[in-house]
């Protein structure tokens, strides 16, 4: 991927959410809403942004929580990304 963000933004892959019935059946994900946990796979530089000095809390590999209606979708390579302000991810999961 030749993807690299700018600022404090952050490029992530959506998690696929599968759903698993009470009888085992597993029903994929495309007939939900779209979940709102990704994994980081690239992270900007951070730095100066709207005159704050802005630290990226986020590294490469996380899997975080971004807010609902956020963020810019990009398909590239046949994968598709999200590019979000590090200010709209709300959690990193551990």
């Amino acid at each position: 991927m030749n993807l690299v963000p700018l600022g404090d933004r952050v490029v992530l892959k959506q998690l696929v959410a599968e759903e698993t019935t009470k009888s085992g059946i597993v029903l994929p994900g495309q007939n939900k809403e779209k979940p709102q946990q990704a994994e980081v796979v690239a992270v900007g530089p951070g730095g100066m942004v709207d005159g704050k000095e802005v630290a990226m809390q986020v590294k490469k590999g996380d899997n975080v929580i971004y807010s609902k209606y956020s963020g810019t979708d990009v398909k590239i390579d046949d994968e598709e990304y999200i590019i979000v302000k590090q200010s709209d991810i709300l959690a990193i999961i551990k």
